[in-house]
């Protein structure tokens, strides 16, 4: 794994393991050890991958597996645009690669990767004190099956392109979005970003939160990043978490 050279230039440093629990909690461990960002933690497998909401992740070889470390990134309260940030990053990364790619490739609310409507790449904020980390799994050749939403990856979509390249241009693309976002400045360009190549808009979806699900037209995402969900009643609803199924009736 290697940086991209805008990447490193920048002043971007990484470190590599071969198997690890997980990319992010190193990467915090290593914030409260007195590491500062921008640092890279890849992994070439990971024994305790986990996704949002205390999922699972798995990590088997084959596969992208990455956190970045930020220092001072952003007040605690806009933190969680990093959200879009990251899935523009990774949507830039894979689609600039990969030739033909641009057209079957776009974003689910909040932050992941869909190839024709399959998810393909997901991404987890965490953060402590004044230390933000991103993490970033990218499934290249193997992808879970029997999953709530359906999973696939590039290889079996048809598509090739390693860890190590796939990472090379998320370095890059990762620097030159946050550096767009401006720590929470930018963010109504990032929101304008994300909606062209958003998933479902205007179209009926579910929602499926702690306290139940909702159905509804996905209106757009406000200022803050929340998704607007126009319901049956032509009220809507202003949603902070969930997980989005496309093509649900309202």
């Amino acid at each position: 794994m290697q940086l991209d050279l805008s990447a490193a230039s920048a002043g971007a440093r990484i470190v590599v393991h071969d198997a690890i629990g997980s990319t992010n909690a190193e990467a915090l461990a290593l914030a409260r050890a007195g590491e500062r960002g921008p640092l890279w933690v890849v992994a070439r497998r990971q024994t305790a991958g986990r996704g949002r909401r205390g999922r699972t992740w798995v990590s088997e070889p084959g596969n992208l597996y990455a956190s970045l470390l930020l220092s001072d990134a952003a007040p605690t309260e806009r933190a969680a645009e990093l959200s879009f940030v990251a899935a523009l990053a990774v949507h830039d990364a894979a689609a600039g690669r990969i030739p033909g790619l641009a057209k079957r490739i776009a974003l689910k609310w909040p932050n992941d990767g869909l190839i024709d409507g399959c998810k393909f790449a997901g991404i987890l904020i965490e953060g402590e004190g004044a230390s933000i980390v991103i993490g970033v799994g990218v499934n290249c050749t193997h992808h879970p099956v029997g999953t709530e939403f359906p999973a696939t990856d590039l290889a079996a979509a048809g598509l090739r392109a390693s860890p190590e390249s796939i990472f090379a241009a998320l370095s890059a693309a990762m620097l030159a979005r946050i550096a767009q976002w401006d720590r929470g400045a930018g963010f109504a360009s990032i929101r304008s970003d994300w909606l062209a190549r958003a998933a479902g808009v205007g179209k009926p979806i579910r929602v499926a939160q702690a306290e139940g699900a909702a159905a509804g037209r996905f209106e757009s995402i406000d200022e803050h990043g929340r998704l607007i969900l126009r319901l049956p009643d032509g009220a809507t609803q202003t949603i902070t978490a969930g997980d989005v199924f496309l093509g649900a009736r309202p």
